[in-house]
């Protein structure tokens, strides 16, 4: 065989594996993660999740108690989190420091690749390509109602729950911050995973909410949330 058969061959094994991806890609029939499970057949979409809304359940309880016991203080909620082995790092202009890679204040998940080396070295977490869960935030007082949010994330991810991982968080943060088309070739876990991290955010959220209302009640917190945009409570 000489050196142009080589090359037609090779160029030929690379289509075919690129074709059997797409394939698979758009034939897969279902998609589990930790706690669910999501099959496809004709016409139908059944999604067995029994599991998750159990700890679902489990997370809002658990959350409710410790924030209660906590009375929504933020040091008190950011000191038990620390004492479960989770990093909080206080640094000035954290939000600067933070937006270079387009991450907010409070709890940053696993990250990879550069961003991860970035969170690392400005946290004095070592030299890695891949970050562990922390709260990166500044110095001074914090919102009692986005530590809320926060730890509500936090503690679900402690718990397991689906949408938490590196993957569905990158394409969560693509939902918010870019063109929706950009979403529109995903494969069915890369789609479940975005819907689990959608699901998870907006129970942070509504658990928030609720804190907020039995506080302050419902028109101030509404009032809040028109005056300051929803996403930080």
């Amino acid at each position: 065989m000489n050196m142009f058969q080589k090359i037609v061959y090779f160029l030929l094994q690379m289509q075919e594996k690129a074709l059997t991806k797409k394939l698979d890609k758009h034939l897969k029939a279902s998609s589990s993660n930790s706690t669910s499970k999501t099959v496809l057949s004709t016409g139908v979409t059944m999604t067995l999740k029994a599991e998750t809304e159990k700890n679902i359940e489990l997370v809002k309880k658990n959350v409710s108690d410790i924030v209660q016991s906590c009375n929504n203080d933020p040091d008190k909620l950011l000191a038990y989190v620390e004492s479960k082995g989770t990093k909080i790092v206080k640094l000035d202009n954290a939000d600067k420091l933070l937006a270079v890679i387009k991450e907010e204040e409070g709890l940053i998940t696993e990250l990879q690749g550069i961003e991860a080396l970035y969170i690392n070295t400005i946290t004095n977490s070592g030299f890695s390509f891949k970050s562990k869960p922390m709260f990166v935030m500044r110095n001074g007082n914090i919102d009692p109602y986005y530590m809320t949010h926060q730890f509500y994330k936090w503690y679900a991810l402690e718990m397991k729950l689906p949408g938490y991982d590196f993957l569905s968080q990158k394409l969560f943060k693509i939902y918010l911050n870019s063109d929706e088309a950009i979403l529109s070739n995903l494969n069915l876990d890369e789609m479940i995973g975005l819907k689990e991290a959608i699901n998870r955010d907006q129970e942070a959220t509504n658990f928030a909410l609720e804190i907020a209302k039995a506080k302050e009640g419902s028109k101030k917190v509404l009032d809040k949330m028109k005056n300051d945009g929803g996403a930080n409570i």
